[in-house]
């Protein structure tokens, strides 16, 4: 088992690892999980530990990334006298860890909680960073805290459990994470097919990487930015694929945000990076830019009309705060 250590909390990663979980005194625990739990994973949590917990289920789809999911854990929180030496376990995917540490960071004015992560986006992605939020009024992430889990608990056994889609959803994160940071990490990805990497040295690597950037600018208002590489178009197809029948996984959204804006980029290794990214990917494809406008007009860190983008400079270095005029996309 390996571990990191964050700023005040500990990330464990390996195998088999769920029996080392530590829940301390906590008067109540709360276990909050996917509705739709595939393979066992709720079965497999409860054998390695041997607690007693409230368990809350819900739908773990981004259209379910919700107040209305909030609300309902609250009420459920409130109705059971949970207080400040209570304690709520998030097992799941990346909406899970998002919903349950905003729920946990804003009851009572913040109760503790836990990740334990089952998909490989929310291995890389959630797992680091404190970031905890909920979409509102079809817009991706526009409500949400800065609070850190206690601790984060990666078993990697769960990713036996996973879909192809799935998989490579949490993929695209570890190749932005060398995009942006690391050229000999992005050397090492693109020399293989990303089936045939050890999986749980890429996590351990593209969690160190974070862990350095998030460590720099805690609170997002500097170079922390960095790491929304591909995550200002993508988050804003994400949004326009909110209240469709066609859906799309976090993973394709960023691999064609990393594509579109990758033309503000100064790199001459675009080609590359593209090629790379669409052999993971199959049919991949723009998104006409002007569908997404009204999306980009609410990303967080705009300023006026002024669309704020982290353009890739070059392989391993990326700069943040490049303003784009909307009418200029």
């Amino acid at each position: 088992m390996k571990s990191i250590i964050c700023e005040n909390y500990k990330i464990f990663i390996g195998e088999n690892i769920l029996r080392n979980v530590q829940l301390g005194s906590y008067k109540k625990i709360c276990l909050l999980t996917d509705k739709n739990q595939k393979n066992n994973i709720l079965d497999y949590f409860l054998k390695e530990i041997k607690s007693e917990f409230d368990i809350i289920e819900i739908e773990s789809s981004e259209i379910n990334k919700n107040i209305s999911s909030v609300l309902n854990i609250w009420n459920f929180l409130s109705q059971n006298n949970y207080n400040k030496n209570s304690l709520i376990i998030n097992l799941g995917g990346g909406v899970i860890c998002d919903v349950g540490g905003f729920c946990a960071s804003t009851f009572k004015r913040g109760i503790d909680f836990l990740n334990i992560p089952t998909t490989l986006l929310s291995m890389v992605d959630a797992s680091i960073g404190g970031k905890n939020g909920i979409n509102f009024l079809g817009f991706k992430n526009q409500i949400g805290t800065f609070k850190n889990p206690i601790s984060v608990y990666i078993d990697t056994n769960f990713l036996n459990t996973l879909e192809t889609n799935q998989w490579l959803s949490g993929y695209v994160e570890i190749v932005k994470s060398a995009l942006i940071y690391d050229s000999d990490f992005w050397t090492l990805l693109s020399s293989k097919f990303y089936k045939d990497h050890n999986i749980n040295e890429l996590i351990f690597k593209s969690l160190n990487i974070k862990k350095e950037i998030v460590e720099k600018d805690p609170f997002d208002k500097g170079p922390r930015k960095i790491l929304n590489f591909g995550h200002t178009i993508g988050h804003a197809i994400e949004s326009f694929y909110l209240n469709k029948k066609k859906k799309i996984t976090h993973g394709k959204a960023i691999a064609m945000g990393i594509i579109m804006e990758l033309k503000y980029s100064r790199t001459r290794k675009k080609n590359e990076i593209i090629k790379y990214i669409k052999s993971i990917y199959n049919e991949i494809e723009e998104v006409d830019i002007n569908y997404l406008i009204k999306y980009l007009k609410h990303d967080k860190k705009n300023e006026d009309n002024l669309i704020n983008f982290s353009i890739l400079k070059e392989i391993g270095k990326c700069d943040f705060n490049n303003y784009i005029n909307i009418d200029d996309l």
